[in-house]
């Protein structure tokens, strides 16, 4: 009973988060297709716009609108009634193509080293003001929750009380937290960091690193860095890259995705502001054009609204007209 009321409770969320993306797309949708009758091409071009308008981005637009004509033609869908469950069952076919199984991220997998268990390491990249370490503070709070010991490791060692804004959230979630302050080698910081999470039992190691998006050659220069420090801990660590992208920013969050997939070898993304902006199909384009599975979506400015990533769920709430 618990997760049926915990499940409806976030889709709930979910619902409220994506209004502003709702809005902007439904407008946008029924002035495309008002007084048309028939999906020719047109209709076809309107939808394009409407679809790069909401920040879906032109390649996977482009992506969407081939198999909606290709649909069309082989299915025998011809009236613009019938284009809004073609347009939600192939953008849903698109997202799951990336999102094959609907997944607790909050259950975090266990790691053994020469037969021992050793902390779950998960190195947390992304440019300044993404919502980086309120992400990280929101997702140890869940990890708390779920029963898991946590520690916070504080390498973004540059950035003005990046420190402190980390530590705050150990204190405020009440979870472990390991610094060496400021202007400190961010590379030493992430080494302590999962030594410490070794010697204190921790299930999960988060790394918080710094986000200047500087030139790619000296950005891929200090995350291999940090990378290979905390492997001379744990070899195979970090065992997550997992890039924090601001939903609200639109193409410019494709963009960063560019540069730091190119830079690091990042295996998740978390996209936060989603309650705040009409460009949640952002969501559908950076997953489709990196290959990287959405773990976290932020819905809200609570501690409890990060979600993980249900695709069937995102589309559902996304096609699910405001009133």
């Amino acid at each position: 009973m618990l997760n049926f009321f915990k499940k409806k409770e976030n889709k709930d969320k979910l619902n409220k988060g994506l209004e502003k993306t709702k809005q902007g797309f439904f407008s946008k949708l029924s002035k495309a297709i008002v007084g048309k009758s028939k999906v020719d091409d047109e209709v076809l071009d309107d939808l394009e716009e409407v679809l790069i308008a909401s920040d879906v981005g032109v390649k996977t637009t482009v992506k969407i609108i081939e198999r909606i004509e290709k649909r069309a033609a082989e299915e025998k869908y011809s009236s613009t009634k019938e284009l809004d469950f073609l347009l939600k069952d192939t953008i849903e076919q698109l997202v799951l193509e990336n999102h094959p199984e609907s997944r607790n991220y909050f259950e975090i997998p266990e790691v053994q080293h020469e037969g021992k268990k050793v902390p779950y390491v998960v190195m947390v990249v992304g440019v300044n003001g993404v919502g980086k370490t309120t992400t990280i503070g929101k997702l140890s709070h869940q990890l708390k929750n779920k029963g898991y010991k946590v520690l916070l490791g504080a390498a973004d060692t540059f950035r003005a009380a990046a420190v402190d804004q980390l530590k705050l959230w150990s204190e405020r979630v009440g979870v472990d937290f390991y610094s060496k302050g400021m202007n400190t080698d961010p590379g030493a910081v992430a080494y302590e960091s999962v030594q410490a999470g070794v010697k204190s039992g921790a299930d999960i190691v988060l790394v918080d690193t710094a986000g200047r998006l500087h030139n790619k050659k000296h950005l891929m220069a200090e995350l291999s860095k940090i990378k290979r420090s905390m492997t001379k801990v744990i070899p195979g660590a970090p065992h997550e890259v997992l890039l924090v992208l601001d939903a609200s920013t639109g193409q410019n969050a494709v963009n960063q995705a560019q540069a730091f997939t190119e830079a690091t070898e990042v295996s998740s993304l978390a996209l936060t502001k989603l309650d705040g902006t009409a460009k949640g199909g952002v969501v559908i384009g950076v997953s489709d054009l990196f290959k990287i599975p959405v773990k976290y979506i932020g819905v809200g400015e609570g501690t409890d609204d990060l979600q993980t990533f249900d695709a069937r769920e995102f589309v559902d709430s996304m096609f699910n007209q405001p009133k």
